[in-house]
């Protein structure tokens, strides 16, 4: 029965699918500065989305420029040689369109959704920054204090940031995977002007990127403009490689800090592989078991049952290199971190003895399933998944077969990663407490 209800379930979804996007839509060429373009015509609505994907985020960085990567996201937008300072912006709200920008431990994205007739606007604004950005004392000092002020604040209201910020450092002993996007107060204080210029003329090349146009165009249209604006930029020498390997774990790590909090918080973090390794679906499955919604096994035990938690989150991020799975917590009142911390690994125990259930894995697949269909029923999120594939997958064609690699875990598959990598050696523990609260 559970077989019938995922076929026909699959099916169903398959069948929204059709007309919206298959493998055989997506075409792609790269230029000649090896700057790689993947294109999707869809002309169901007259807009057209568009990313633009460096491969640069904090594990790019060393001690003395953290946080440089998180600075650009920034500084792209306060202007270049055509564009000055404070255009993009305006200009793009003027053609009808909007941005937006995020950075990550391994990646940088811009992406703008704009009206299909204001394609032009946007290559030409892109390539602007791209090619010609302005680095100017006034603005380098200013978003210097606005990155500054998000450290210092961000650091004073998070109390899960501050744990985690504490807790990564000492799980990661080489990696720099250590330090926050953010970075450090002391390095973003002390940037120079020659040390943003040479990240940006290593990383912000056309071949350091990758770039995603879904909607209302065509695809000679995308590559006329992309030969207009883009092929003019030079390509540079590839980024040297992060070749750093965090070695192994060898027993478990431990850390206590303190500050003002109701009640204490708890993070544990073990260490998992990169994206790209083969358990990767597994444990993206494993998480889904342990932490997501009312019906995972944490909140179900944890909050529900008996009440050792208030708040809770798991995460399994996107990652070119060994990461980490965190569970983090917030205790309930007059529990103590220890109890929390004590059922957390009860849960993962009986996961461990006695693997998912078959309705469990069934739910999660078809969750997991659902969301698929649901990001590719838009431009946004086609464009997304496919920058996302191609640069953390190696291959966007990897995105059209992802259900069926999730339709291929099996229930000893979750028992395998669980078993292999929630032990005690491989695991970092952080507890967040009031001082009073430890005495």
């Amino acid at each position: 029965m559970k077989l019938l209800r995922w076929g026909v379930f699959t099916l169903l979804l398959a069948s929204q699918l059709i007309g919206q996007t298959r493998l055989e839509d997506v075409q792609s060429f790269t230029l000649d500065n090896g700057m790689k373009f993947l294109v999707v015509e869809d002309h169901s609505i007259p807009n057209a989305n568009f990313y633009c994907t460096f491969k640069v985020g904090s594990r790019n960085e060393y001690p003395g420029i953290t946080g440089i990567s998180h600075f650009f996201e920034h500084m792209m937008f306060n202007g270049a040689k055509k564009y000055g300072f404070k255009q993009f912006d305006r200009v793009m709200e003027a053609a009808g369109g909007r941005n937006n920008a995020w950075t990550s431990q391994n990646l940088t994205s811009y992406t703008d959704w704009f009206p299909a007739e204001g394609i032009e606007k946007i290559f030409d604004l892109e390539a602007d920054r791209i090619a010609h950005l302005a680095f100017v004392d006034k603005v380098v000092e200013s978003e210097r204090g606005v990155v500054l002020s998000e450290r210092i604040t961000g650091m004073e209201n998070d109390h899960f940031g501050f744990l985690d910020e504490q807790v990564r450092g000492i799980a990661f002993l080489a990696h720099p995977y250590r330090w926050s996007v953010v970075g450090y107060e002391s390095d973003i204080k002390n940037w120079k002007l020659e040390d943003l210029q040479r990240y940006w003329e290593i990383y912000y090349a056309p071949n350091n990127c990758v770039a995603v146009v879904v909607g209302d165009v065509k695809f000679k249209q995308v590559k006329k403009l992309a030969e207009q604006y883009f092929a003019p930029i030079p390509g540079r020498k590839a980024p040297r490689p992060v070749h750093t390997v965090e070695p192994e774990q060898m027993g478990e790590k431990r850390v206590v800090v303190h500050r003002q909090v109701r009640s204490p918080y708890l993070e544990i973090l073990w260490h998992v592989p990169e994206t790209r390794h083969p358990d990767y679906y597994a444990l993206d499955l494993l998480d889904d078991i342990l932490g997501t919604g009312r019906s995972s096994r944490f909140y179900q035990t944890l909050v529900e049952e008996k009440q050792l938690a208030v708040q809770f989150y798991t995460d399994l991020s996107d990652a070119f290199d060994p990461t980490v799975y965190g569970v983090n917590a917030v205790c309930s009142r007059n529990v103590a971190p220890e109890a929390l911390e004590a059922a957390v690994y009860e849960v993962i125990d009986e996961l461990i003895e006695n693997g998912p259930t078959a309705k469990e894995l069934d739910k999660v697949k078809s969750r997991k399933l659902a969301s698929f269909y649901r990001q590719m029923e838009t431009i946004n999120g086609r464009a997304g998944g496919l920058g996302r594939y191609e640069i953390m997958f190696g291959d966007y064609k990897k995105l059209y077969t992802a259900p069926e690699a999730y339709k291929n875990v099996t229930a000893a598959d979750i028992q395998r990663v669980a078993k292999t990598y929630f032990t005690k050696k491989n695991r970092t523990v952080g507890i967040l407490m009031s001082e009073e609260e430890a005495e």
